[in-house]
């Protein structure tokens, strides 16, 4: 059994919001493992979500699955029988399909983490774990995604001629529109709801990933570098590095 026993009772302590998809449907889980009492047991936890749930045991399955499901968020384990989840998400992305990755593996060194979400993956849990941590996790990419209703209707936030939109998941500068993956937008928003407010990688890694790498900075340095590219590049720099302090947004001036 890989899952951590704490998890046999967490699926119904208490009930949850339900979270759907903006016209009212079920959001959609894909769970990709090889073993199966892993993956009946996620079925069932993500079941009492109210979410409609497919899995596969194999990478090709998954990818199939996937063209035809159009899941709004995956659990994917990065080993596989056939070809790594690596290589299912690098494919799936190919294929347009944008979802919110939460890899799912045995693996708990710094690198394997690193190596996950430096691919595209939004989240990272390592065997054994809770299906009350791994459902929290779940809700929190859908949150920050496209794929689920909003909770609340938040402000419109506004920095200079930068605007993120939290309700539509729109981000505009000096009106020309900017696609930004789940991530991003997470690793932004809290830039712009602290504008000209250092913020190290520590506050970073706990707020976007909600948990720490063991003090490594790569995921951070390599998410800012992503937003500059899309923020910045073109234009007078927004996002700024404070040197042995962390990173801020402002105002372009």
């Amino acid at each position: 059994m890989t899952i951590n026993s704490r998890a046999n009772t967490s699926a119904s302590t208490q009930p949850r919001t339900v979270l759907r998809r903006a016209d009212g449907s079920s959001i959609r889980v894909l769970v990709v493992d090889d073993e199966s009492t892993l993956t009946d047991l996620l079925s069932m936890a993500l079941h009492y979500e109210d979410w409609e749930v497919k899995t596969a045991a194999t990478g090709q399955q998954a990818l199939t699955i996937a063209r035809e499901f159009r899941p709004d968020v995956v659990v994917l384990d990065i080993m596989l029988p056939d070809i790594d989840g690596l290589q299912v998400l690098s494919r799936m992305r190919a294929d347009g399909n944008e979802a919110p990755v939460l890899f799912l593996t045995a693996k708990d060194s710094l690198d394997d983490r690193i190596a996950g979400l430096t691919a595209g993956g939004d989240d990272y849990v390592t065997k054994p774990f809770s299906l009350e941590e791994l459902v929290a996790r779940l809700r929190g990419l859908l949150r920050r995604s496209r794929s689920a209703v909003a909770d609340t209707n938040d402000p419109v936030l506004i920095v200079g001629d930068l605007v993120l939109d939290e309700d539509s998941y729109e981000v505009h500068r000096d009106g020309s529109p900017i696609a930004l993956t789940a991530t991003e937008f997470e690793l932004l928003r809290f830039l712009m709801r602290n504008p000209r407010r250092v913020l190290s990688k520590t506050q970073i890694l706990d707020r976007v990933w909600s948990y720490d790498f063991g003090g490594s900075s790569s995921v951070v340095e390599l998410y800012i570098s992503y937003l500059r590219k899309k923020i910045d590049s073109g234009r007078v720099p927004m996002i700024h590095t404070v040197r042995g302090a962390g990173y801020m947004v402002k105002a372009a001036t």
